[in-house]
């Protein structure tokens, strides 16, 4: 995934969890609203720390450029 897309959704991500975090508190969650702000911050940790998974081959074991075998 490309940097910039990274960086977009990490602060997407980083917002949402800032959010919930406030909304849970005003609905009095003590305990759940630092759940939700461990988790947003988690969940951006992984992605940038966990590579994109690229593959040589398709599910079908068929490389790219390659005919089927018949």
């Amino acid at each position: 995934m490309p940097v910039r897309i990274k960086l977009a959704l990490s602060v997407i991500v980083v917002l949402v969890a800032i959010a919930a975090f406030f909304f849970q508190r005003a609905l009095g969650h003590d305990r759940i609203q630092y759940l939700v702000l461990f988790l947003g911050g988690f969940m951006v940790f992984a992605m940038w720390l966990f590579p994109e998974v690229k593959r040589e081959e398709t599910a079908g074991g068929i490389r790219r450029g390659q005919a089927a075998p018949k």
